[in-house]
């Protein structure tokens, strides 16, 4: 997914503040450069033509993604969209009560997480989390080093349980895992893992049930607990926010990568064959990143493909999600720079690094409305080594903005496609009532343009009355809680 080797953390998402020191420090621009905005208009031009989102676009995306998601409900490989059974049948219901773990693994840290529930009355009661960085290396090794590692981190977690928290006698712990890569899920606690993405590449793993990568890693840490279940980030997300309000339909993840999952009818889903639902229906988690059709792609963006671990695959994501977005911006940079002379004579050789300019670095630039932009420069200069004027600068706000307009409008239109799917299977379900659309991850959360545009997409699409009715609202760290709690929905104590 990255065109480097290695590839940068936009999970762990954040705005730089430029200090006065870095400001002071920055050499003097060469004032030469001031002709670019005039010469970099076509290549700007184009850029804004083969990003546009218009309504009709839009609507294509929407219509297209509910057409892959009943494809890919029909049969084994009927779409791009895998749309992976869950078996989680029955959300939370606020009764669950003990001592659960949860492990989240979904980009380039994991996160680890212990809650005490206590029913109805208590909900709750206490929690605690710790958060570890994956070494790069670990993201190319194999599947033991990498599951040693965390498991090596849960066991640490483990040894510090406080006072808060009460394991019931003759129990052993129970752990919801979130694992959020592509995952033909055989049962609640088990799933064979399709393939790696987000810049992993681990070898050894893919067509092995990675509950049993993970058990045999704590087993190695003596470590005495049990997966009871095996959640995607969305899934957990959807179960965490559903625990709070019963109106959450949907989840989506929009962060180093991005997905997304709804509550759909188990007679929806022809591939079922048969099996039964306890309660009629269940999660279906979409993989959305694969989808492909109609988006407007830019050559920065086939660029990107064609350099990436997986060409041709993860085409929304690669167009929508925090990996990404950074990487785009710079591929346009250097394409001005070389072509136009944006930043002058020569194109700085770190300009010329892939993923050097990350995501959050892009949402800075646009959080900067100094009238000089000097924020804009600091960034430029500290994080790609490049020195700009004004109008250079102008135009690389413009562009950021063209790409993030671009990302947030057309994770917007997939939102809409997988609303109306579930409407028009059952009249008045989704419009005809409050819907919440639960949102998570660090690009979501952190980058206000992207925010607004997804949501103006929503609303342009479904109209002012019925957007009204469907709520976007943020659940900060879902995942983990609602693994937490599927696990302690399925708990092999429950009775």
């Amino acid at each position: 997914m990255s065109a480097a080797a290695t590839s940068p953390a936009v999970g762990s998402f954040y705005l730089r503040r430029r200090s006065p020191s870095t400001a002071m420090s920055m050499p003097r621009f060469r004032m030469a450069v001031r002709s670019a905005a005039v010469s970099v208009t076509p290549l700007l031009t184009k850029l804004h033509n083969d990003s546009a989102t218009p309504l009709p676009l839009l609507r294509h995306v929407a219509d297209a993604m509910a057409a892959d998601m009943r494809a890919g409900l029909a049969v084994e490989g009927g779409s791009n969209l895998k749309m992976i059974l869950s078996y989680v049948d029955s959300l939370p219901s606020g009764n669950e009560e003990g001592l659960f773990y949860a492990l989240d693994l979904g980009g380039t840290n994991f996160r680890v997480l212990r809650v005490q529930l206590g029913g109805k009355q208590e909900r709750v009661i206490a929690t605690e989390f710790d958060q570890v960085s994956i070494p790069k290396e670990l993201m190319f090794g194999t599947s033991e080093q990498l599951f040693d590692f965390i498991a090596s981190g849960l066991a640490k977690f483990a040894q510090k349980e406080g006072s808060k928290f009460h394991l019931p006698t003759g129990t052993k712990r129970e752990i919801g895992f979130t694992f959020s890569f592509p995952v033909k899920q055989t049962s609640i606690d088990s799933g064979i893992l399709i393939k790696w993405t987000k810049g992993f590449s681990v070898s050894g793993t893919a067509g092995k049930d990675v509950v049993a990568c993970l058990n045999e890693a704590m087993e190695r840490q003596g470590l005495d607990m049990r997966v009871s279940a095996l959640v995607n980030d969305t899934v957990g997300t959807l179960a965490g926010a559903r625990y709070w309000d019963d109106d959450v339909m949907v989840a989506v993840i929009l962060g180093t990568g991005t997905n997304a999952c709804y509550v759909e009818r188990a007679d929806a889903i022809p591939k079922l064959q048969g099996q039964v639902s306890s309660s009629g229906k269940t999660i279906i988690n979409t993989e959305w990143g694969a989808f492909s059709d109609g988006l407007p792609l830019t050559e920065f963006d086939r660029e990107m493909d064609a350099a990436s671990i997986n060409p041709g695959e993860q085409i929304f994501e690669k167009t929508i999600s925090g990996m990404y977005l950074g990487e785009i911006v710079r591929r346009v940079l250097v394409k001005m720079a070389e072509a136009d002379a944006l930043f002058g004579e020569s194109v700085p050789e770190k300009l010329s690094t892939p993923f050097v300019l990350r995501t959050p670095d892009i949402c800075a630039v646009q959080q900067d409305i100094s009238d000089g932009l000097q924020d804009v420069g600091s960034i430029l200069y500290n994080v790609a080594g490049v020195e700009s004027n004004l109008s250079a600068r102008k135009i690389v706000v413009d562009v950021c903005d063209t790409i993030v307009k671009r990302g947030g409008r057309l994770a917007g239109a997939g939102i809409v496609g997988i609303l109306q799917k579930m409407e028009e299977d059952s009249k008045g379900l989704i419009f005809g009532k409050r819907t919440v659309v639960a949102m998570d991850g660090g690009l979501y959360e952190n980058y206000p343009q992207y925010r607004r545009y997804l949501q103006e997409a929503v609303t342009e699409l479904l109209g002012t009355e019925i957007s009204k009715n469907v709520v976007i609202e943020h659940s900060k760290d879902g995942s983990g809680i609602g693994a937490a709690l599927l696990a302690a929905a399925n708990s092999q104590y429950t009775e």
